[in-house]
C-alpha cells in the first residue's frame, strides 16, 4: 500500500483525485473520520483551484470525442460501469457505511443497487430518446439533444454515491464530460467509482473526481468559464453562492436543495400506516432532504396517533449501522450533531415539549425526537434541521391542513395519509411540492421529474427532464424538395 491508499474493512481506496485518467495528489490533505466511532480513516487529497482547473481542462479535452461517440457505444459503456458497480456492491456498501454512517443493510439492499440502476436507466433512456418530427407549412421540424460540454457536479454527504450517480449517469449519457466533487465528509466511494469507470473502459477525461475541503475547489469549478452545466445538491446558502458564480458565465444550473416537508394525517387514514410513514422519517438518522419532518394530524385522531407513534418509535434500535439489527445510525459529523442539538434546545426553551428524545447520546448519536407544542412561525417548524427530529401539530379542517403544510419557504415534497381518494386528489393539487406521496413514502421512479419548488430548488431532473437539462436542445427545420417560397 502507498501513502495515498487507505483501507476500509479490507477495501483499498485511493485518496488522490482522478483527473484525465490518472491519479493526482495534492500537496495538502484533509482528514476523513468515520461517524460510527470517530476513528480516523485516513488523509484525503485536498483539491484547490489548481486541481479544479486541471479537471475542467481534462473534461474539455475529452468532450469532442465523447460527444461524437455513437449513442449505442455510450450506452454500452454505461452498462459496463453498472456491471462494475454490481461486482463491487459489497465493497461500495461497507466503505460508504463506514464513511457516512448510513445503514449497511440499506446500502446492500437498496442504495448500491440503485447506483447501478442509475447508469442502466439513463443508458437505456438514451437509446429511446427521440421526439416525433412535426410539420410547419410543409417543412419538417426535427428536435435533437446536443451535448452541452463539461459539467460540474457537486454532491452531498447523506447518500454520496447514489446522489452522485443520479447526476453523473445522465450527464455522461447525454454526451457530456464530468467533474464530480463529492462532499468532504464522505468522499471515499466517489474514488471507487473512478476506479470502476476506468475498468469499464470509460475514456480518460470523461469522468474526473476532485475532492475538496471547504469551498475552494467547488467555488473554482462553478466559476470556470469552460463549465457548461452545474448541478448541485445541498444547502440554500451554498446554492445562492453557486448561482451568483454561474450568472457571471450564464451557465445553466440545476439546484436540488433542502426541505421541510409535511406529512398530513387525516382522521380517515389507516392509522397504523400513517404511524409507519411517520416513523420512517427517522431513516438515515433523519438526514434525508425529502423527510416529512412536520407531522400534521387531524385533531380527532391526534392522541391515538401519538400513542401509537411513541410505541413504534420506541422500538427502534439505534447503534452501529454495520449491525443488521440497527434501525438508526449516527449523525455524520460533530458539527451536524451540534446543529441538531441547538435546534432542539432552542425549541424546548421556546416552549416545545419533547414527547420522545430531545437529547444527545454517546458518540455522534442523537435520540429520535418528537416535539409538540410548537408554533407555526417557530424556528423548529420553519427551518431544516436535517436530523432525527420531527414536530407534531394538529388541524381541524382540510383547509387548515393545507395552509399549515404550505406555510414554509420550502416545497420539496409532501406526504398525505387518507382513506378518501377524492380528498387525496384535492389536497395533492393544493400542496406546493415537487413530489407528493399518497399513503406511501420514498417511492421513486427514474422516469419521473425530481426537484423542488420555492427554496427547495431550481429545475427538474429525471427521465427526459435530465436530458433536457444536460443538453442543448436544437430544432432543425428542413424545407420540402423544390421549396422556393421565402415568405
Amino acid at each position: 500500500m502507498t501513502d495515498h491508499t487507505l483501507t476500509v474493512a479490507g477495501v483499498a481506496v485511493d485518496t488522490r483525485h482522478w483527473i484525465g485518467g490518472e491519479r493526482v495528489a495534492s500537496p495538502e490533505t484533509f482528514t476523513d473520520v468515520s461517524p460510527i466511532d470517530q476513528s480516523v480513516l485516513g488523509e484525503v487529497s485536498r483539491g484547490t483551484a489548481i486541481e479544479a482547473a486541471a479537471a475542467v481542462a481534462a473534461a474539455k479535452a475529452a468532450f469532442p470525442g465523447w460527444a461524437a461517440t455513437p449513442r449505442a457505444e455510450r450506452a454500452r459503456l454505461l452498462h459496463a460501469v453498472a456491471d462494475g458497480v454490481d461486482k463491487r456492491l459489497e465493497d461500495l456498501a461497507i466503505v460508504e457505511t463506514t464513511d457516512n454512517g448510513a445503514l449497511l443493510r440499506s446500502h446492500r439492499r437498496g442504495v448500491m443497487p440503485r447506483v447501478a440502476h442509475n447508469f442502466r436507466f439513463f443508458a437505456d433512456r438514451l437509446l429511446t430518446l427521440d421526439h416525433e418530427d412535426f410539420p410547419t407549412r410543409g417543412h419538417t421540424n426535427h428536435v435533437s439533444w446536443d451535448p452541452a460540454g463539461p459539467c460540474a457536479l457537486i454532491t452531498p454527504w447523506n447518500a454520496p454515491l447514489m446522489l452522485a450517480t443520479w447526476k453523473v449517469a445522465p450527464a455522461l449519457a447525454a454526451g457530456n464530460t464530468v467533474v464530480l466533487k463529492p462532499a468532504e465528509w464522505s468522499p471515499l466511494t466517489a474514488s471507487l467509482l473512478a476506479d470502476i469507470a476506468a475498468e469499464a473502459g470509460l475514456p480518460a477525461g470523461v469522468l474526473n473526481v476532485v475532492q475538496g475541503y471547504g469551498a475552494e475547489a467547488g467555488s473554482a469549478l462553478v466559476a470556470h468559464p469552460d463549465v457548461r452545466r452545474i448541478s448541485f445538491t445541498g444547502s440554500v446558502p451554498t446554492a445562492r453562492r453557486i448561482a451568483a458564480s454561474a450568472a457571471a458565465n450564464l451557465t445553466p444550473l440545476s439546484l436540488e436543495l433542502g426541505g421541510k416537508s409535511p406529512l398530513l394525517v387525516f382522521a380517515d387514514a389507516d392509522l397504523d400506516l400513517a404511524v409507519d410513514l411517520a416513523v420512517e422519517q427517522y431513516d438515515n438518522a433523519g438526514q434525508v432532504c425529502l423527510a416529512a419532518t412536520r407531522i400534521l394530524v387531524e385533531e380527532p385522531v391526534a392522541e391515538e396517533f401519538t400513542r401509537r407513534f411513541v410505541d413504534k418509535a420506541g422500538a427502534l434500535r439505534q447503534g452501529d449501522p454495520r449491525d443488521e439489527a440497527t434501525d438508526i445510525g449516527p449523525v455524520i459529523h460533530p458539527r451536524q450533531l451540534e446543529k441538531i442539538d441547538g435546534f432542539v434546545r432552542r425549541a424546548v426553551a421556546d416552549g416545545a415539549r419533547a414527547v420522545i428524545g430531545g437529547h444527545r447520546k454517546d458518540g455522534q448519536y442523537y435520540a429520535p425526537t418528537l416535539l409538540t407544542d410548537v408554533a407555526q412561525d417557530s424556528e423548529i417548524v420553519q427551518e431544516e434541521v436535517f436530523g432525527p427530529v420531527l414536530t407534531l401539530q394538529t388541524f381541524t379542517t382540510e383547509d387548515e391542513a393545507v395552509r399549515l403544510a404550505d406555510d414554509t419557504r420550502f416545497g420539496l415534497a409532501a406526504t398525505v395519509a387518507t382513506g378518501d381518494p377524492e380528498r387525496a386528489e384535492r389536497v395533492s393539487a393544493r400542496l406546493v411540492a415537487g413530489t407528493v406521496w399518497v399513503n406511501c413514502f420514498f417511492v421513486r421512479d427514474l422516469r419521473a421529474p425530481f426537484g423542488g419548488s420555492r427554496h427547495s430548488g431550481v429545475g427538474r431532473e429525471g427521465g427526459t427532464w435530465s436530458f433536457d437539462f444536460y443538453c442543448d436542445l436544437k430544432n432543425t427545420v428542413t424545407a420540402p424538395k423544390g421549396w422556393k417560397d421565402h415568405g
